[in-house]
């Protein structure tokens, strides 16, 4: 099968499509036949070895695991003998390593499900990695209802997957954004849209229970003003220079105002509630490009631009 790899840390250049074998799915596993896969954040940092930390778990040296990607949208091809959720033909979606390939072994009881009827494959495969990330760092802030809330960063992957989960619990949401995706925000449902090309988000005189930084490109001494008495600086990321761990650590014993770090989970339960969200049009995926996959590099390079909206996404 035709696959994108990289067999070692580096530029996007240490990517390339090659020949590489076809897993066999096991007794618990369904053999799901790729037609659309994505480039994300993650990805990148991973395979330019930015988050350097994360080596200790995908290779010191060299990448464990030679496929790229995570995020996947497809046709089961083959389902294993225990399988009992999915059948040959089912349209499914959903986040397994190395996703960018013309074939993925998932386990039944991994982060896929069957693909809403609604969306195309391409749309689909722009869901999972940036709304399972959204839900499982708001999750523990919750409930959202009459809260406050905003959103910087908000028209990445993340952030409008933040902005419409916010506003499905309730809460009243502004979005910061550059000037070009003032439109898109509102279009999702954000109550309030900032141009930050125009204005200072921090210097409206406005207050708010929680600042959710979806990009990381803000920081907790920049929003404080912003924050009422007991609110929430929350991020995705650690931070210029990773300051984010000292500041969470200090705000937990000093002062109202809190600090956190963003933690992406991805659950199979959260896939399907994102599903029915879908379902009911009251989640909408945001996709900014598609590439064929023989173009990764290209898709890539512009996903390190950090200049995209919403998701970019591979085509097989």
């Amino acid at each position: 099968m035709r696959a994108v790899v990289h067999e070692r840390y580096g530029p996007p250049d240490v990517l390339r499509v090659t020949d590489v074998p076809r897993a066999t799915p096991q007794a618990d596993e369904v053999l799901v036949r790729v037609r659309a896969s994505s480039v994300t954040r993650s990805d990148c940092g991973l395979r330019s070895s930015e988050y350097f930390f994360a080596r200790l778990l995908t290779g010191l040296l060299r990448p464990k695991r030679t496929i790229a990607g995570m995020e996947f949208a497809g046709v089961i091809e083959e389902a294993g003998l225990a399988v009992t959720e999915f059948s040959v033909g089912d349209e499914v979606f959903g986040i397994k390593g190395g996703a960018n390939a013309e074939y993925v072994c998932v386990r039944e009881s991994g982060v896929i499900a069957k693909k809403p009827e609604r969306l195309t494959f391409v749309e689909a495969a722009g869901i999972a990695d940036g709304a399972l990330s959204a839900l499982s760092m708001l999750r523990p802030l919750e409930p959202l209802g009459g809260r406050d809330i905003v959103v910087y960063g908000a028209s990445g992957s993340i952030g409008t997957a933040a902005v419409q989960i916010a506003k499905v619990g309730g809460a009243d949401v502004t979005a910061v954004c550059d000037t070009r995706n003032v439109e898109l925000l509102r279009s999702l449902g954000a109550d309030h849209v900032v141009d930050r090309l125009r204005e200072d988000w921090t210097r409206r005189g406005e207050t708010y229970d929680l600042v959710f930084d979806a990009v990381g490109k803000s920081s907790f001494r920049m929003a404080r003003r912003t924050l009422r008495q007991g609110a929430t600086y929350l991020s995705a990321d650690l931070g210029y220079l990773w300051h984010l761990p000292l500041v969470v650590l200090a705000t937990r014993w000093i002062g109202s105002r809190k600090a956190k770090l963003g933690i992406a989970r991805y659950r199979k339960d959260d896939l399907l509630i994102l599903r029915d969200l879908i379902d009911g049009g009251r989640y909408v995926p945001v996709i900014d490009r598609s590439y064929p996959m023989e173009d990764v590099v290209e898709a890539t390079r512009y996903v390190e631009t950090g200049e995209k909206t919403g998701n970019v996404v591979l085509t097989l």
